[in-house]
């Protein structure tokens, strides 16, 4: 059985692709740089992350972009014609309930692995947008509105516009193809696919909360009408009927959590044929910390398997519509990964893969990996407030009951320089274990501290450290919890500070519009002259479940 989801922490708003023997995803990754995660896998069941789509300023500038803006949605297509890849992407800017400023963009490669052509400007109205290869060679780029008149609030469709790859721009107006199927309101995430002579539309309705589902619609000319499936949706969490009156003005809906179902917030899906002619679908979920309704993990990726009736509808094989944690494989043979090692040792020459930064470009300006000593160097830079050029690297938590360790060389001359080890959801909430200068004490210092819903929370532990001397910190997860530890000679480990909360590091814990989820990881901040480094030895991640 493939095991649910096949890829666990922030990873939502999956688009997946199939060249011959080799499957590939392609996931949000909204502030995060490198942007647009790539993961990788040949049965379905195994999945490795194989690299980044947006790897440079060229191709993505988020500075400055606000929690939870920057890359939405990419679509990832591979054209068997001109055996070429093709990636579709948003850059979100501003957001709100009526203005959304975003570009939309479309870049091509021959190697999943790039180098991906500069940008090709498409335009800057709505997001979610999809680019489908009809069979007669033409080129479509269907994606979700976004009127800003108040008028029209509840009336943004899917639009639909032919992409001349000559030219590389846009032919001719946007034509509205659906306004959704069902009474969830929220249509979104559109995807175009043709078979036995039928266009379907894939979308998602009713929010990326608790409410969230895939539909299908079908017509017999690209333009519509599109008519939706009698059965719909197709995936969900939760099967119920709804009206959009139900919806409210938040797409988080917590009254419509299903208690019945592990995964909730099922949507937004993308679809693969196996090269022996089995169907499946990959999907957004979340597992959210019961009872209180919050997902520390994000939104993650699930799959299922699909069938067609004799009527030509997709369905899920298993006849129901509610996602399945557990899932039949694929008629392949398994493949599985090297397993990831616990612990990481900065010795290979570069970054490692699974490290990110948020808005900042990794470059060897702020963070590189000095082989000759073993370790991650990283500049101090802003404060984990700043939405411009924090110095963080960190990567995905996958379990809400995780265990994080580092050991780390530092030499603070000031209150102004920190460096450790923290959890970061966004600017507003973290928590973080760190050294620093204390002037008064004219020693090396340990503290905690943590920012709550954009409040700051110092505690009144203090540790003294010698001077040269490392420290180690570990991080100890547990589900609605965080406690910091130290130790002085990495063996024996003391609790520090208070236990954290975890739930508000969460798409629900904040304000809204939050699509992330949560990271550990390593950071430096010298709020003088941004030139203190601190090094870290090795950088140790382990799930407990």
């Amino acid at each position: 059985m493939i095991h649910n989801p096949i890829i666990p922490g922030f990873a939502g708003d999956p688009s997946i692709v199939r060249v011959q023997d080799d499957y590939y995803i392609a996931t949000s990754s909204f502030e995060w740089f490198p942007g647009v995660p790539i993961y990788h896998s040949r049965d379905l069941k195994n999945w490795k992350l194989e690299d980044y789509a947006l790897k440079d300023k060229m191709h993505l500038d988020l500075t400055g972009v606000q929690p939870s803006a920057g890359v939405w949605a990419p679509c990832l297509s591979y054209c068997s014609e001109d055996k070429t890849f093709y990636l579709v992407y948003s850059i979100v800017h501003n957001n709100n309930n009526w203005y959304f400023d975003v570009d939309n963009y479309l870049i091509t490669s021959k190697s999943i692995h790039g180098p991906w052509c500069e940008p090709i400007y498409l335009c800057s109205s709505g997001f979610d947008y999809s680019l489908f290869h009809d069979t007669d060679g033409r080129k479509w780029l269907v994606g979700k509105d976004r009127d800003f008149r108040s008028s029209n609030i509840d009336k943004r469709p899917i639009i639909l516009v032919e992409y001349d790859p000559e030219t590389k721009k846009l032919l001719g107006s946007p034509i509205p193809i659906s306004r959704g199927v069902t009474q969830r309101s929220f249509v979104e995430g559109p995807h175009i696919y043709k078979r036995n002579g039928f266009y379907y539309l894939m979308t998602a309705e009713g929010g990326t909360g608790y409410g969230h589902a895939v539909t299908v619609s079908r017509s017999r000319s690209i333009y519509g009408p599109y008519t939706g499936y009698p059965g719909n949706p197709v995936i969900t969490s939760q099967p119920k009927a709804f009206t959009a009156s139900e919806c409210g003005t938040s797409f988080i809906m917590f009254d419509k959590y299903n208690p019945d179902s592990i995964l909730q917030k099922s949507g937004h899906a993308s679809l693969v044929e196996t090269q022996n002619g089995e169907w499946y679908a990959v999907h957004l979920c979340a597992r959210p910390v019961l009872p209180e309704l919050r997902c520390i993990l994000g939104r993650e990726t699930s799959i299922q398997k699909m069938k067609w009736t004799d009527d030509d509808w997709l369905v899920m094989e298993d006849g129901t519509n509610i996602a399945k944690s557990e899932v039949p494989e694929a008629d392949l043979s398994e493949h599985r990964w090297e397993s990831e090692s616990e612990r990481t040792e900065f010795s290979e020459g570069r970054i490692p893969l699974f490290l990110q930064s948020p808005r900042n470009e990794i470059s060897d300006s702020w963070a590189k990996v000095v082989s000759e000593r073993k370790v991650l160097s990283i500049r101090g830079g802003e404060s984990l407030t700043s939405n411009y050029y924090p110095s963080i690297l960190a990567r995905k938590l996958t379990s809400v009951y995780a265990d994080v360790t580092v050991r780390m060389s530092y030499d603070p001359e000031s209150y102004r320089h920190r460096a450790g080890l923290l959890v970061y959801y966004d600017t507003s909430d973290h928590a973080f274990i760190y050294e620093s200068y204390d002037e008064s004490r004219k020693r090396k210092v340990i503290m905690t501290g943590a920012q709550i819903d954009r409040s700051p929370v110092d505690s009144e532990d203090v540790v003294e450290a010698a001077e040269g001397s490392d420290v180690w910190f570990r991080c100890e997860i547990r589900e609605r919890k965080l406690q910091f530890l130290y130790s002085l000679d990495g063996k024996q480990y003391t609790c520090i500070g208070p236990e954290y909360p975890t739930l508000g590091m969460s798409d629900e814990g904040g304000r809204f519009g939050r699509f992330t989820g949560t990271y550990v990881g390593m950071y430096a901040e010298d709020t003088w002259t941004k030139s203190n480094w601190a090094d870290f030895h090795w950088f140790e991640y382990r799930p407990l479940h």
